[in-house]
C-alpha cells in the first residue's frame, strides 16, 4: 500500500514538472524579438526616367510607286543595293503611251493653228474697219454708221475667238506635258541616294492591275545614315517627355553595346492599341553603328528629370499619416516618427526637402521573430508614396516598438 502511494506521488510529481516545463517553454516562445533594417539618408543625384521599348526606323526614305499602268521590266535592283539619286531602277512597258503622246501633240499643234487663225481674223477685221472709217462721207461707196458698227462688232468677235483659242491652247499644252511626263515615267529612277530596303515587284508584274497589291509600294529607298529609334510612350508619361532629353539605348541584337541619343521629335497624335493610347517618340543616336539595322528591337531609358546634390532615401521608407508624410528614425534602438517634406521621386528614391539630414538612419524594414518563426514587414507595403523601394542594409538594430 505504501509502495502504491509512492508511485502515485512520483507520477503526480512528474506531471507537475512536465506541466511546469511546458508552461516555461510556451511563455519563452511567445516573447517576440524585433529587428529593424535601416538605411542612411544620403546626398546624391536623383534622376527620373521612363522606360520604353520600340524599334529602329529609317527616318529619311522615299517610296517608288509609278502612277502609270504597264508591265514591269528590266528590274535592276534588289534589297540591300545602294543607289545614287537618278540611278535606273526598272522600266514600265506601255506602248499605248507613245500613241497618247503623238495624239496629244497633234491636239496641241491644232490649238496653236487655231490661235494663229483667230489672230489673223482680228487683224483682217481691224484693217477692214479702218478702211471703212476713212472713207469720205461724200463718196458713193461710203459706209453708213450701222455698217461701221457691224465691222466693229466683227473685231470684238475676233478678240473673243482669240481668248477662246488661248484657253484651248493652254489646256492642250497642259495635257501634252502630263502625257509626256507619264511616258517618261516608263524609265523609273531613284528619287534619293540610299539603300534599297524593300522590293515588292518582279519582272512581268502588271502595275495598276487588281492582281497587284495596291497597298504596297513597288520599291522603298532609304538613307541608312538616318536610322533612328521609334519608341511609343504611354499617355500617362508623355507629358514628361521633351525634345532634347537624353536617352540610353540598348538593342537585343547588340546586347554587348550601350548607345546614347536624345529625343528629336514627339508625335502630336496618339495611337490607340487595345484601349491603351501611346505617342511616338523619335530618338536620334549620338553616334550610329554599322551593325544597327532597320526594324531591330530597342529598349530605351529616357531621362526626364535630374536633380543633383539632394538628400534622398528609398521611396518605400516614406509613410503617410494624419499629419502628412513621415519616416521612422532609430533613437537608441527605438523607432521615432519624424515628419518630412518629400520632393521629386523616381519610385526608387525620393528627395527629402526637410525633416531629416544626411546620414540619419531611416527604417526600411521590420523583422519580427516569434517562437522561431520570422515575419518581415516592409514599410513600403503601407506607403502611399511608392510601390517599390531600393534597400541597402548599413546596420541592424533591435529594440521595442515605435513611439511618436
Amino acid at each position: 500500500m505504501k509502495k502504491k502511494k509512492l508511485y502515485i506521488g512520483l507520477l503526480i510529481g512528474l506531471i507537475v514538472l512536465g506541466g511546469g516545463f511546458y508552461w516555461y517553454k510556451k511563455s519563452k516562445s511567445s516573447t517576440a524579438s524585433v529587428r529593424y533594417v535601416t538605411q542612411a539618408a544620403e546626398k546624391g543625384t536623383l534622376e527620373s526616367t521612363i522606360i520604353a521599348s520600340g524599334s529602329i526606323v529609317v527616318d529619311s526614305q522615299e517610296t517608288v510607286d509609278p502612277t502609270i499602268s504597264g508591265t514591269i521590266a528590266d528590274l535592276a535592283v534588289k534589297v540591300g543595293d545602294t543607289v545614287k539619286k537618278g540611278d535606273f531602277l526598272f522600266s514600265v512597258v506601255n506602248d499605248d503611251l507613245d500613241a497618247n503622246v503623238a495624239q496629244s501633240n497633234a491636239s496641241y499643234q491644232q490649238a496653236l493653228n487655231n490661235l494663229d487663225s483667230a489672230k489673223n481674223s482680228k487683224l483682217s477685221a481691224e484693217a477692214e474697219y479702218r478702211v471703212a472709217k476713212n472713207k469720205d462721207d461724200d463718196d458713193d461707196d461710203a459706209y453708213t454708221g450701222r455698217q461701221l458698227d457691224v465691222l466693229k462688232n466683227k473685231i470684238d468677235l475676233a478678240e473673243g475667238s482669240i481668248i477662246q483659242a488661248q484657253k484651248s491652247l493652254s489646256a492642250s499644252a497642259s495635257s501634252y506635258r502630263n502625257i509626256v511626263s507619264d511616258a517618261g515615267k516608263r524609265k523609273v529612277t531613284s528619287p534619293i541616294a540610299g539603300t534599297i530596303i524593300e522590293v515588292s515587284i518582279k519582272n512581268g508584274d502588271e502595275l495598276g492591275s487588281s492582281s497587284n497589291n495596291a497597298s504596297e509600294s513597288a520599291l522603298i529607298v532609304g538613307d541608312l545614315k538616318t536610322l533612328k529609334a521609334e519608341i511609343p510612350v504611354n499617355e500617362v508619361d508623355i507629358a514628361k517627355v521633351a525634345v532634347g532629353q537624353k536617352v540610353s539605348i540598348t538593342l537585343d541584337a547588340l546586347a554587348d553595346t550601350n548607345f546614347t541619343g536624345e529625343v528629336e521629335k514627339i508625335d502630336s497624335i496618339g495611337t490607340a492599341t487595345s484601349g491603351v493610347v501611346s505617342y511616338g517618340v523619335t530618338v536620334k543616336f549620338d553616334q550610329l553603328d554599322d551593325r544597327i539595322k532597320p526594324t531591330m528591337s530597342v529598349s530605351s531609358v529616357i531621362s526626364v528629370d535630374k536633380k543633383e546634390n539632394v538628400i534622398m532615401i528609398p521611396s518605400g521608407a516614406i509613410k503617410n499619416g494624419q499629419k502628412g508624410d513621415y519616416v521612422e528614425v532609430l533613437e537608441r534602438g527605438v523607432p521615432k516618427k519624424i515628419n518630412v517634406t518629400a520632393g521629386n521621386t523616381n519610385d526608387v528614391n525620393t528627395e527629402i526637402v526637410s525633416g531629416i539630414t544626411e546620414g540619419q538612419e531611416v527604417v526600411t524594414k521590420t523583422i519580427t521573430t516569434t517562437g522561431g518563426q520570422t515575419a518581415t514587414s516592409s514599410i513600403s507595403s503601407t506607403n502611399n508614396k511608392s510601390n517599390s523601394s531600393s534597400i541597402r542594409i548599413p546596420g541592424i538594430s533591435g529594440g521595442g516598438g515605435p513611439r511618436d
